[in-house]
């Protein structure tokens, strides 16, 4: 769908618990895909959370309010954050159960990664101590340079120890970046590629751990 077309956006919705306006019914926000995953749309409304944030109360807690009202009809509920340490990613951490962290093969990503943990701690102490690292995900490898495996070595020995590092990683496709442009999933523009492929593997090692579940 277009920007356009969106009935709602997680935006409206978040609005809405700000407002203390009733929600919609779920059919008429949420998009069922051609592969049953129920989605949410956001579109560059979220642009504002920051100033709609700053009239709510307990305004890191707005997602989770939201979150709640849907945690009991779905076995994972997947949030995808942008990379920015704001309000709203605030809001993302303290309804999380486990995060899991890309991190982009190149030396900028990894320098910012230190600061990312450092806040994932201050909200377990202050707002949401159930929440976990699931581990870190390289992402973004050119497995053909050494720049790449350097960095990669670089994560391992930094957070290694106290940080699970996933064993699948995701290559760098020009693929990827085609059916970002298009719109749509890696798994219907190209099944067979091997992002498609790291991403399954890596989905069966995510499920396969005894941490990822659904808290009740």
């Amino acid at each position: 769908l277009c920007p356009e077309q969106l009935p709602f956006t997680i935006y409206d919705l978040l609005k809405r618990l700000v407002m203390d306006e009733p929600l919609p019914e779920a059919g008429e926000y949420v998009i069922q895909t051609e592969n049953g995953v129920h989605l949410i749309p956001a579109n560059e409304k979220l642009d504002n959370f920051e100033k709609l944030m700053s009239d709510a109360t307990f305004c890191e807690y707005k997602l989770k309010e939201f979150v709640d009202t849907i945690r009991d009809s779905y076995d994972y509920i997947i949030i995808d954050c942008m990379p920015s340490l704001s309000t709203l990613t605030i809001n993302v951490l303290s309804c999380a159960d486990s995060v899991i962290i890309p991190v982009q093969a190149a030396y900028l990503p990894v320098k910012g990664l230190e600061q990312l943990i450092k806040t994932i701690s201050k909200v377990k102490r202050h707002l949401n101590p159930k929440i976990e690292i699931e581990g870190i995900l390289i992402t973004m490898v050119d497995g053909r340079t050494n720049y790449a495996k350097d960095i990669t070595t670089m994560l391992r020995e930094a957070y290694g120890r106290n940080i699970k590092i996933f064993e699948n990683h995701i290559p760098m496709s020009v693929r990827a970046q085609e059916a970002s442009t298009q719109g749509m999933s890696i798994f219907r523009h190209d099944p067979k590629g091997k992002v498609a492929q790291a991403y399954q593997t890596l989905t069966e090692e995510v499920i396969g751990s005894e941490k990822w579940c659904k808290q009740y």
